[in-house]
């Protein structure tokens, strides 16, 4: 089975994640395969919208670590950081549709989608601290303008997680649905979108994004150089190794 399915289908790219079985958690082939994905459509002049959903259970459980153990992301070429880079930087408007679990980069990839539906059964988390690492995706800019100062603390120091209703007061999400619902309606804006003056589309998202596109990717930058640091520090280690061995860490000492 394809872990991504790529449709462009009336100028809209559909980048599904197809990995269920797995929770739709990312590997590094798929964050290779997204970012290649999004230089297409970005190159692609008959591609004007791009659309990143999951299935109706569940968007993304994060990283797949066993996967990500492999080939620790330590250098800004690496494909999870090419990614984030592709759609940080991307010029054409992205839609999302979430439902069920989002945690890790499967929620913050979102601060850098323009429309995102949620189904009612969505679930938020980034849990980065609780890892031993740090925030990635710019969430450590992003998540305090977003979310208020207060309520980031307790998503990125606590790795607390926050559901739907609360996305949607802080404006993480668009609009709530039946999670039966967030797939077709996460289409239809973006064939509303399409079909729109194209220019116009552009140059209003550019002129929303402009004032605070440099500091963006200054933060991925730096973030990325804390994250592979961090990645071999004794709690990362002890971190993923309770992770792969089933039993709580043990940061007492760290």
């Amino acid at each position: 089975m394809t872990d991504l399915l790529i449709d462009t289908t009336d100028r809209v790219m559909t980048i599904t994640l197809n990995r269920v079985d797995k929770k739709n958690s990312f590997t590094t082939a798929m964050y290779a395969d997204m970012a290649d994905a999004l230089a297409d459509a970005q190159a692609e002049d008959n591609i004007r919208v791009v659309v990143i959903q999951g299935h109706e259970t569940v968007f993304s459980a994060g990283n797949d670590i066993a996967d990500f153990l492999k080939a620790p992301p330590t250098a800004m070429d690496a494909p999870v950081f090419r990614f984030l880079r592709a759609i940080s930087n991307f010029p054409k408007p992205v839609v999302a549709a979430v439902c069920g679990p989002a945690v890790g980069i499967g929620t913050t990839l979102l601060f850098h989608c323009d429309l995102v539906y949620a189904g009612d059964n969505a679930a938020f988390s980034m849990p980065f601290v609780n890892l031993g690492v740090c925030p990635e995706a710019a969430s450590s800019l992003l998540a305090p303008q977003r979310m208020g100062y207060g309520r980031a603390a307790e998503a990125l120091l606590l790795g607390d997680p926050f559901m739907a209703e609360a996305a949607l007061e802080m404006g993480l999400v668009s609009r709530i649905v039946p999670p039966a619902e967030a797939n077709a309606l996460a289409q239809r804006q973006a064939q509303r979108l399409a079909a729109k003056p194209f220019s116009s589309v552009l140059e209003t998202k550019r002129l929303m994004k402009h004032s605070h596109a440099s500091e963006v990717d200054q933060r991925l930058i730096e973030e990325a150089k804390v994250f592979g640091r961090m990645l071999g520090e004794p709690a990362a280690r002890e971190a993923f190794g309770a992770f792969m061995e089933k039993r709580q860490p043990n940061f007492t000492n760290l």
